[in-house]
């Protein structure tokens, strides 16, 4: 028998219950959506990918490196962590972000997942060497593992300080540029890249979108209050 299929997805804002500024498929259930609309939502995102609800296993994220090893199904929000890890087939992970990097990870071949929320607090702590370690423990060896880093704000949008600039690119090396107009920027996703590579992960997918510069994604930047899209990874054993 081979190796279970990886299948991966990424929402948008549409679709979904959600009103007002969470217009409509949002996910997250810490930003003061509707609680009734989000568990809607995540129902409908479930039952769209072929899982029941408490196979699709959510993060309370906090801009950590603690990541959480996932045995199966659960009712139950992870909370205090920003990673993911699992080795069971037909369990989906699944990652928050508004303009932070959701970071999806899988070594088809030992079966093993990770799932990462990589904004600049989390990147710069090295969550993203926290869930490879995770995997890691599970079997997983990073030049067979394949990342997509999924929708993030861009580095020719992300205007920081210089300082912020800086420091973060000192600690993420390549995460550091000017913006399209010319100001200190950020650019997390060519910085995890670098990263990645360092870690002899090489095998690595960029989905190009801006969420700043689409309107079909949710930006906290663009938006201020706003909803969260979901970057969902599972292993299809069928």
């Amino acid at each position: 028998m081979g190796s279970p299929r990886v299948r991966r997805v990424v929402t948008t804002r549409a679709g979904g219950a959600s009103r007002g500024p969470f217009n409509s498929f949002n996910l997250s259930d810490g930003v003061g959506d509707d609680p009734a609309a989000v568990a809607a939502n995540r129902s409908r995102l479930a039952a769209t990918i072929g899982l029941a609800a408490d196979s699709v296993v959510w993060m309370r994220q906090v801009h950590g490196t603690d990541v959480s090893v996932v045995t199966g199904p659960t009712d139950e929000v992870v909370a205090g962590v920003d990673a993911l890890v699992t080795d069971r087939p037909g369990l989906a992970l699944a990652v928050l972000a508004a303009d932070c990097v959701p970071v999806l990870l899988a070594d088809p071949l030992a079966g093993v997942l990770g799932v990462a929320h990589a904004g600049r607090v989390g990147a710069s702590k090295g969550v993203v060497p926290s869930v490879l370690a995770a995997m890691a423990d599970l079997g997983a060896r990073p030049e067979r593992t394949e990342v997509l880093l999924g929708p993030a704000v861009c580095g020719g949008c992300y205007e920081v300080p210089a300082q912020m600039r800086d420091d973060v690119h000192g600690l993420l090396p390549g995460s550091g540029g000017v913006t399209r107009d010319g100001s200190p920027g950020l650019d997390l996703r060519r910085g995890l890249r670098v990263q990645l590579r360092s870690l002899n992960v090489i095998k690595v997918d960029v989905d190009p979108r801006c969420t700043v510069e689409d309107a079909q994604l949710y930006s906290h930047r663009r938006e201020g209050r706003t909803g969260r899209l979901a970057a969902v990874t599972w292993l299809d054993p069928r």
